[in-house]
């Protein structure tokens, strides 16, 4: 669902106060935070969706990669999962066998033990899984907090939506495909093993409301403008020139609709627009750093795989929440 729809939904839910529950829905962050102890904090999470892939164990561990992210948004370790299934009733039972398959071997890779689960048969085929995981209440990521100055740093590259679109066209090459099932299926965990050791103000993970959605929340909820510099921001090989021949998706559509007068482009390409406007899955994390430990950080993370990429600053409030140029 777009974020315009949840938050009106939200706004009617009655909430309990409680001084230990501390992070909820109220600043639309990656997961819930509790306080369990003087030193410990669960975090609480739960995500699943309907295939991307043709490849029942591939879809399997790109969906638990998806789950298991937003613990990895909050700082967090990953502990224990539950599957969560919806299969069809006449549908071959070895499909679904590879998904869980998939999923429980990144569950594995991610420390956490796959704790049980719960299923129900549907018409179309849902997967994923709800996480608990562990952090210290006092280092805690949230979606807020960014400060004047700090660098934005993003650790994935962008447009698996418009990949996987067309994908389903049969119009992908065998590498490119590669190249966005490694994207998708890689866990976030040995960026934010990383980005956990510096004085990070801000995080949250891209996943369906896009990059600027994501980078909405923060820069909203930090009360700062985003400026992000378009020609730094990593795209997958083909996203550009697929957005250009318009496989998009109608997700993309709604987040653009949802940040109507929220963000100003100048003189920015409409397939350029359309990456950062496209859902993804299982994406990157998205954080804000102070300037001084940038070089730090980005050497680490120079050693991993999927290479994250500086794509902008943040600035004082302005007439926008975000600039693109």
């Amino acid at each position: 669902m777009g974020p315009e729809a949840l938050s009106n939904i939200l706004e009617t839910i009655p909430v309990k106060e409680d001084k230990n529950l501390l992070v909820g829905y109220e600043k639309s962050d990656d997961a819930s935070v509790y306080q369990i102890s003087d030193d410990k904090a669960i975090i609480q999470t739960l995500d699943f969706f309907t295939p991307m892939v043709d490849d029942p164990y591939i879809f399997g561990q790109i969906a638990a990669a998806n789950s298991l992210s937003d613990v990895y948004a909050m700082g967090g370790k990953p502990i224990t999962a539950m599957n969560i299934v919806c299969f069809p009733e006449r549908e071959d039972v070895n499909i679904l066998k590879e998904i869980l398959r998939g999923g429980a071997e990144k569950i594995l890779e991610s420390g956490a033990v796959l704790s049980g689960g719960h299923s129900i048969y549907d018409q179309e085929i849902k997967y994923g899984l709800s996480v608990t995981g562990v952090c210290s209440p006092k280092k805690i990521l949230k979606n807020h907090g960014s400060c004047e100055g700090d660098i934005l740093v993003l650790t994935k590259p962008l447009g698996t939506g418009i990949l996987t679109t067309a994908s389903k066209m049969g119009e992908l090459t065998d590498e490119q495909m590669k190249e966005v099932i490694k994207n998708m299926t890689t866990l976030n965990k040995y960026a934010g093993e990383i980005i956990t050791k510096y004085p990070v103000t801000a995080c949250t993970d891209i996943t369906g409301f896009g990059f600027l959605g994501h980078l909405y929340e923060m820069a909203s909820s930090s009360e700062k403008t985003f400026i992000i510099e378009s020609q730094y921001v990593p795209y997958l090989s083909g996203a550009k020139e697929f957005a250009k021949d318009f496989y998009i998706t109608g997700s993309g559509q709604r987040n653009r609709k949802s940040l109507e007068g929220k963000v100003k482009f100048e003189n920015i390409p409409f397939e350029i627009e359309e990456i950062l406007f496209d859902p993804q899955t299982s994406g990157g994390l998205l954080f804000s750093v102070p300037v001084e430990y940038i070089t730090y950080v980005m050497e680490e993370l120079s050693g991993l795989e999927i290479k994250s990429a500086i794509v902008g600053s943040v600035e004082k409030k302005g007439e926008f929440s975000i600039i693109v140029r």
